[in-house]
């Protein structure tokens, strides 16, 4: 029996029916069969970059639960504690392959979206010359190739031991007899390269008609990304980090990234563009997820980013649901003295910008762009400006939003219902994360004169990006790198690219697995557990006047004295983070157990 794939949306059909009986006997009409669809190879190819954008909160295909809940950068968020299963990411300690289990959705998706490519793949290898003609065959075939690889790469990166689903398995039906152990981590980033080198082979620079299409740059940089993070070993801390360089694999990064260098694509002027929809498809942005609103696409609700429907901020937002918190510690790491960053001494104090009322502590203007922080202006609009009431759960997770995933509030949300969900792009390499990847490279090279001229580029950009922060212009001082000492000796300034890294990146869904690249990720997040534990914020401003918005304190029951420190992020006490296990993420238990002794699990879970 040949297989049915139904193309009209289930509420839909429902909408048109009256009746539990009138439904169960409806004969759809609207459908097309296997052999239908595999002959329109243009469709399949289309339906594959439909993938890029099938997501959810519970299956964000950005990974923001993955990459930054999980690390130093910012908390859960919600309502409370146990508000979505993504509490047990932030602590680490009940990261089990039955919880949470929403990873076994992601899981699930990205697995669809392979079989998507694959199918189209299918297609076109059958259908492709006879419908579309050689070179566009061609062309196709390398745009799916790239998509298949970039799927993959959220899979290793994720779960590290998973099956290798190709054309072949599909074509076969052999998906229930395909091992997860047949190919070792390395040799599956070599299939990954593989595909992405097939595109970049065969694409061009960049794509006609429209930016939305993978292209040769895109390839590029994505091989440069597989290369850096195979340059340090296997991914697991004892085996990982500075000590197991690859230089040959660090000389890719290099080679790669030339091409993005030499390439129409470069740094936009004022980094906050970076964040406004606007801008979304500017030369800043090398690859990205797309989306739309529904007055651009004529549709009931748009395509909008489906995977930050919870982030928007309390208050704000009619149901902003106050998730991907900046931490304290963030925040912290935005201090300059000289206009440089604080390094080692930037947590010593809790310190934070309160609008109009400057200090002594001046801080990286980035932070104005990345972090909403009360008595600001909420994405440069004075008319939302936050105050200490925009939070949902400030006990656990105080009083910090993120902005960079919303558009400002005046230009309203794409999908306003029970979510919000907006039409924000997604970006999966942006120009600034690959200058930011060559100059780690040519550090590690110990080419310290060519990340110097780098990282003083970004810089640059960030002291020019006042446009829409001139309210914060007395709180800011920023400055250029000399290249003594900072950039003459390797060790330093290793560190100074990855923290130039931490503050242009921030919040954008990457910092776990850049501290796993480094081998550094028990040590940084378990002293920020202890760190975050003891942050604090008052309900009186630097003048002793009380803060907008400040929630009504109790005294103290012994002492009668309220106490104006609100703390928060105490629920760390017991987080921990486990080397030797914690770099990735466990097979989930459904997987695990669809077909019993198939999939061997990661390691120590």
């Amino acid at each position: 029996m040949k297989k049915i794939y139904n193309v009209l949306a289930a509420c839909a059909m429902g909408l048109a029916l009256t009746g539990c009986d009138d439904f169960l006997d409806y004969t759809p009409t609207a459908v097309v069969n296997e052999e239908q669809a595999m002959s329109d190879p243009e469709g399949m190819v289309t339906s594959a970059y439909a993938m890029l954008g099938d997501c959810y909160f519970e299956y964000p295909f950005n990974l923001f639960a993955y990459g930054d809940i999980t690390s130093d950068d910012c908390m859960k968020g919600g309502g409370q504690i146990n508000d979505t299963e993504y509490w047990a990411l932030d602590t680490w300690v009940s990261v089990t392959p039955s919880m949470p289990g929403l990873s076994d959705q992601l899981w699930y998706r990205l697995y669809c979206a392979v079989s998507r490519c694959n199918r189209a793949i299918i297609s076109l290898n059958r259908y492709g010359v006879s419908v579309l003609g050689e070179e566009t065959t061609r062309q196709r075939l390398a745009e799916v190739k790239f998509l298949r690889a970039h799927f993959y790469f959220k899979l290793v990166n994720l779960y590290r031991q998973v099956p290798w689903i190709d054309e072949k398995v599909e074509e076969e039906g052999t998906q229930e007899k395909t091992r997860n152990d047949e190919f070792t981590y390395d040799q599956l980033f070599h299939k990954v390269i593989d595909d992405f080198k097939e595109a970049y082979n065969v694409l061009p620079v960049k794509a006609p008609k429209t930016d939305a299409r993978a292209n040769k740059i895109a390839a590029a940089a994505y091989l440069a990304k597989c290369y850096l993070t195979l340059a340090y070993g296997d991914g697991y801390e004892k085996s990982n980090g500075v000590d197991h360089i690859n230089k040959e694999y660090m000389d890719s990064v290099i080679y790669y990234t030339n091409d993005v260098v030499k390439s129409d694509y470069g740094y936009l002027d004022d980094y906050g563009n970076i964040f406004l929809p606007d801008y979304k498809n500017s030369k800043e942005s090398i690859f990205a997820v797309q989306t739309s609103d529904y007055e651009d696409d004529h549709t009931t609700f748009g395509r909008a980013n489906w995977s930050n429907i919870l982030n928007g901020c309390f208050g704000i937002w009619t149901k902003g649901h106050d998730f991907h918190k900046p931490s304290q510690d963030l925040v912290n790491a935005f201090k300059t003295r000289n206009g440089l960053p604080m390094f080692d001494e930037y947590d010593d104090t809790n310190d934070y910008p309160i609008n109009g009322q400057p200090t002594s502590q001046k801080w990286d203007p980035r932070l104005f762009h990345t972090v909403g922080m009360p008595t600001f202006p909420y994405k440069y609009e004075e008319q939302y400006t936050l105050t200490m009431a925009n939070t949902r759960d400030y006990n656990d997770y105080g009083f910090y939003t993120s902005m960079k995933e919303v558009p400002q509030r005046s230009k309203g949300e794409t999908y306003n219902g029970d979510w919000q969900a907006f039409a924000m792009n997604d970006y999966v390499l942006r120009y600034t994360d690959v200058m930011l990847m060559r100059a780690e490279a040519f550090v590690e090279l110990g080419q310290l004169h060519d990340a110097f001229l780098i990282v003083n580029d970004i810089r640059r950009r960030a002291a020019n990006s006042m446009g829409h922060i001139e309210y914060a212009a007395d709180q800011c001082n920023i400055a250029e790198y000399p290249e003594s000492p900072y950039f003459t000796d390797q060790s330093m300034a290793r560190e100074c690219v990855r923290w130039e890294r931490r503050l242009e990146m921030a919040m954008e869904n990457g910092r776990f697995f850049d501290l796993r690249r480094w081998g550094v990720a028990s040590q940084v997040i378990n002293d920020y557990f202890k760190k975050e534990n003891g942050a604090w914020y008052s309900i009186y401003d630097h003048n002793g006047d009380l803060m907008p918005g400040a929630p009504k304190l109790e005294p103290d029951p012994e002492t009668g004295v309220v106490n104006s420190n609100i703390p928060h992020g105490q629920y760390y006490e017991g987080a921990v983070f486990t080397p030797d296990k914690n770099e990735f993420f466990p097979v989930p238990y459904n997987q695990m157990y669809y077909i019993p002794g198939l999939y061997v699990q990661n390691k120590n879970y």
